[in-house]
Formats: structure tokens, sequence, C-alpha cells
């Protein structure tokens, strides 16, 4: 069966989507509006005297060094700032893949933000936070701690996964959202993407399991803000803001977020004639 919504035309696509969305002219603008979010929600969570608390992806990633500028130039303290990440790959025996190994979401934090961030602005090691395939419970135990999450930013799959939440078909949507953070084996269609995207295709070497955060802590985040920049992403958008809410679309899950915002480039808005 065909989906209409595939073939929507930028006006068409902006006409009634159950998710909002924004569009900007390219990919640029995207990642500097979410990196000026997240450094303008610290700097008032700062003023306030309160913490702030992100769950933060490797992927999207453009949005980093325009966000390392901002708290480098404009002297934002990190100080009561919580970084939990999405995800990190795994390796075959479900153990964290070295930090040093090119694909890792740790070494990449650690090489292109934190050790980036002048050292009297970044936040401590402990407020550096990745799901643990030893400990997954500690997320949400650590989240409720914290006292919530103000924002989860992210991107979204090709197969419509947020983080590495793949699509589980026998699942009802509530089924779906209730799930927490745990090891996944990656779906070929994720691992593919990937590969094209990482590593030059080499789909043999990538690996085979992650861990992510769940759904649920996603969900419950008070804001989401997700951002699509590729080609293909023209019918993931169209997807999310128009498919069925279900588990075989995580990300239409978000549709009844009530506060959630998609930002898009003209180029995923408009599909080539």
């Amino acid at each position: 069966m065909r989906h209409a919504y595939y073939g929507y035309t930028r006006e068409a696509l902006l006409s009634s989507p159950k998710i909002p969305i924004l569009v900007m002219k390219d990919k640029d603008a995207v990642f500097q509006a979410l990196a000026r979010e997240m450094a303008d929600e610290i700097r008032k969570n700062n003023e306030q005297g309160r913490r702030t608390v992100f769950i933060c992806p490797v992927g999207p990633t453009g949005q980093y060094p325009y966000f390392v500028d901002m708290v480098n130039q404009e002297e934002i303290s990190l100080a009561n700032v919580w970084f939990i990440n999405m995800d990190e790959y795994l390796t075959d025996d479900q153990k964290w893949i070295d930090s040093s190994d090119p694909l890792s979401f740790r070494g990449f934090m650690d090489r292109t933000v934190y050790g980036r961030i002048r050292p009297g602005l970044v936040m401590p090691a402990e407020q550096r936070v990745f799901p643990d395939p030893e400990d997954p419970g500690r997320i949400q135990r650590l989240i409720e701690k914290l006292g919530g999450v103000d924002i989860c930013f992210g991107g979204i799959g090709i197969n419509g996964h947020v983080a590495f939440n793949e699509a589980q078909d026998e699942l009802t949507p509530e089924e779906f959202g209730n799930l927490h953070t745990r090891v996944l084996k990656i779906s070929p269609e994720t691992r593919t993407a990937n590969a094209i995207g990482e590593l030059n295709g080499a789909i043999d070497d990538m690996p085979r399991y992650c861990i992510t955060i769940g759904m649920y802590e996603i969900c419950h985040a008070s804001k989401v803000r997700l951002g699509c920049f590729h080609d293909w992403h023209r019918s993931v958008v169209r997807h999310v803001a128009y498919g069925e809410r279900s588990a075989h679309f995580p990300a239409t899950l978000l549709q009844t977020h009530p506060d959630v915002l998609l930002r898009i480039p003209e180029q995923v808005a408009v599909l080539p004639e």
C-alpha cells in the first residue's frame, strides 16, 4: 500500500501536521537554532539558580560546535548542567565499545564537546552521563533524582527510531512508550544507514548491539526538540507528521507530547521535481 503523505508538497506538509514543524533556511540554521536553545535554557536556569538536565544525541551532531562556541564566548557556566546521552554502541558481548573507537559516542562527546569547552566552564565529569549496559536502570533513577529532564534533543532515524528505539510492531503505542533504557540488537536498516554515514558503507564493521535510553524517558522530558536534515528525511518527516501513532514508527509517539518541535531545512520540506 502506498502512503499518500510521502508525496506531500511543502504546503501540504505544513498544512496540518500532527507534530509542530519549523522550516529553516538550511541545515546550518537548524544546528544553530538547536545550539541557541541549549545555551539559552542553561543561561535561564543558571539565573534562576536551577540545574539543567538535557538528554543529548550523537546524531544530529552539527549543533555541538555552535554550542561550544556560545558557551566559551558568552561564558556560560555548565557547573549545574547534566548531559545524559541517549545511547552508545556495544560489542558483541554487550559491553561499551572502547571510547577510542571512532564510532564511540563517548569518545565523540569528549573530543567534540567536553574537551573544547574552557575548563572553568565545563561540567564535572560525573555530570556527563551515558547509559551503561551494566546498570540500565540508573538512567531513570538519576532522572528522578534530578527532578526530570528539561529538554530532550534528538533526530529521527530512517525507520522512525529516536535514540536507538527500534520498531516493535508487536507492541501497542502505550506499551512501546513505557519502555525504559535497555540493551538492543540494532536493526538491519539502522546498521545500513549508519554504515553509509559513518563507515563509508562498511556494514560488516558496524556494531550489532547498542544501549539506548527508553521512549519513556524521552516522552517524559518537559520539552522535545528534534532536527532532521538529510535528503532521506523528506519521507521520515512526512511519516512522523501524518502517519498513525504506532510502535512501527517510534517517532510518531511524540505526536501527543505537549511541547515538541521538529526543525527541518528547506531541502527537507521541498520534494525534488
